[in-house]
């Protein structure tokens, strides 16, 4: 009897870029939730990977039981913090550790347009490291300050990452 693979058809429509990819210090983000006497208090959580149309965050406490969650996304490559508005479509627990889904439901054109291209350009570069083709990295990658693959070339973004330090202490 021959054994069938099942394949699996995406459901997202956003590509995915893996924050936590290899990365040693996983970026960190604060959302507000509303606590059970209505009060306003931050949530710490760590983003495991982002799309154009929401995100994936691990949390040590259960995510907070609201409609609507408000964001400061601020991640290496975006040029500002991106406020943002979702709500949580899933959670997963395992020994006090939870996984929740973010859908985006509100942020703006430019916000999405830039994440998307983030995670196009690091979806490429995996396809170019797949075809083991000799220029693995280019210089305008938009997801280069979150990306340390062994692959990736320092030199080409020196420059950038003296005039990204130079813009933020201005």
């Amino acid at each position: 009897m021959e054994k069938k693979e099942k394949v699996v058809k995406e459901r997202r429509k956003d590509v995915r870029l893996p924050i936590m990819h290899g990365i040693l210090e996983p970026v960190e983000l604060e959302f507000m939730a509303q606590d059970a006497s209505g009060k306003i208090v931050p949530q710490p959580a760590i983003l495991a990977d982002l799309s154009a149309g929401g995100m994936r965050l691990i949390t040590f406490m259960p995510p907070p039981r609201t409609k609507e969650l408000h964001i400061m996304l601020q991640v290496g490559g975006m040029t500002k913090p991106v406020p943002v508005t979702g709500r949580i479509a899933w959670v997963k627990e395992k020994g006090g550790v939870y996984m929740s889904g973010i859908a985006f439901t509100s942020i703006s054109a430019d916000s999405r347009k830039q994440i998307a291209s983030m995670a196009d350009d690091f979806a490429n570069c995996d396809t170019r490291i797949e075809f083991k083709l000799p220029e693995v990295c280019i210089a305008d990658c938009k997801a280069a300050a979150l990306c340390n693959k062994p692959q990736k070339d320092p030199a080409l973004f020196k420059d950038k990452d003296k005039k990204d330090k130079t813009k933020k202490e201005k």
